[in-house]
């Protein structure tokens, strides 16, 4: 959707994001732009990758968390800081207090993934697992705070968090001068807001696109209402971008800055990352493929390039990976189910494997039902799981076993 700028409210200006680009020196990495030929030919303009996924933690959350515990007064550091996160925040606020020497302790929800609980305990924070969601985990680290005098680090909702973020929109302006559309996930709408702050100060012209999963887009029924609304149960596999409500300091923001809020599918984001992978050889988080997802979804949209989709994060985990990837290549026509009916006679499947083998589609998977009631005597039901090689070779597999006198059905 697009909208126009309703007020003007500056909570970030462009000198607060150049401060924070000088605190965050020698702290952040400065990540690379990389070229994407593949996009570049879908889309019909330059397309480049900004990969934020190769950031220290593994996603540009430590630039956030870091200015915003630089900025506390001794006493305030001296009391602790405390957080709750699933994963990339709670990494951003271990590491930066361990950098800046000052204890953090982080609510992660009890079904956290281990490595992402593993690898914040190894970054120096205190991790306590409370809570099946994270809103069970927000009220026990506010808790915390009040009770303890421990800083709460929010995720989004402030402006030194909003300031370190917008370093990667200044990154991109000196790394891609020429950049006309920049593309960037949305959750609560930190990362959004300061990439917005820092390129339209300087580059007005520059296309500001924010990309949310459907299942969790909490925006663009706020920008309607011109208020922050919540979605009551934010459903999406990329729990980076998973927030049920505008941040009130992002939305402003986002409201004013930003051109254009798009919302993206499962399917899209799981062939998206599937791409990332497969193409640019980057190991990349659901959440930081949504950019991606949303130039594969319509790339007419992007025609204006040089366009630098933001890979925001790449922590995902490795069991969740899994099940993306199937879902992806599922998505992208590169599984096909099969159910049919063979005569229950020695070699009857060895026909059908061979029969599959010369159309070079590769079977993962065999199950037979001989116990159906709606099974003649002489029957076998056969399910097939196989690997193809995109939507035309589906078509061409199903449609020659139906030729051999197959009764063929597709599964979804």
């Amino acid at each position: 959707m697009s909208f126009r700028p309703r007020h003007t409210f500056h909570p970030v200006i462009l000198d607060d994001v150049r401060g924070a680009q000088k605190m965050l020196s020698g702290v952040a990495r400065t990540t690379a732009v990389e070229g994407s030929r593949h996009l570049t030919r879908l889309v019909g303009a330059p397309v480049h990758f900004k990969c934020e996924n190769l950031q220290r933690t593994g996603s540009f959350k430590l630039r956030g968390a870091y200015v915003r515990i630089s900025g506390l007064r001794p006493e305030e550091r001296a009391a602790g800081v405390v957080a709750a996160s699933a994963g990339n925040h709670a990494q951003g606020v271990a590491l930066a207090s361990s950098l800046l020497g000052v204890r953090s302790t982080v609510f992660m929800p009890q079904g956290a993934p281990l490595p992402k609980v593993a690898a914040t305990r190894e970054y120096g924070a205190d991790v306590r697992l409370h809570g099946q969601v994270i809103e069970e985990t927000l009220e026990a680290a506010q808790e915390y705070a009040r009770t303890t005098g421990a800083v709460f680090i929010h995720p989004f909702d402030h402006p030194d968090v909003i300031a370190g973020q917008g370093t990667v929109g200044l990154e991109i302006l000196e790394q891609c001068p020429e950049v006309r559309t920049i593309v960037v996930g949305i959750g609560g709408g930190g990362l959004a807001a300061g990439v917005a702050v820092a390129v339209k100060a300087v580059r007005p012209d520059v296309r500001i696109v924010g990309v949310q999963a459907e299942g969790a887009a909490a925006y663009p029924p706020s920008l309607a209402a011109g208020r922050p609304v919540a979605v009551r149960t934010p459903v999406t596999m990329a729990d980076g971008i998973k927030v049920g409500r505008p941040g009130d300091l992002p939305f402003r923001i986002i409201e004013e800055l930003v051109d254009d809020v798009r919302t993206v599918s499962e399917d899209e984001l799981s062939s998206a990352l599937l791409l990332c992978l497969e193409r640019a050889k980057l190991v990349v988080e659901p959440a930081g493929a949504s950019p991606v997802a949303a130039l594969l979804s319509d790339p007419a949209a992007f025609s204006a390039g040089p366009v630098v989709a933001v890979l925001s994060g790449g922590n995902v985990d490795p069991l969740l990976l899994q099940r993306i990837l199937r879902h992806g290549m599922a998505a992208g026509g590169r599984y096909l189910s099969l159910r049919l009916r063979l005569t229950d006679r020695p070699g009857a499947l060895a026909t059908l494997l061979g029969t599959l083998s010369l159309l070079d589609a590769n079977v993962l998977d065999v199950s037979h039902v001989r116990t159906d009631p709606r099974l003649g005597l002489a029957e076998v039901e056969v399910e097939l799981q196989l690997e193809t090689k995109g939507p035309d070779h589906c078509d061409e597999v199903a449609d020659t076993l139906r030729n051999e006198g197959y009764a063929v059905t597709v599964m979804g």
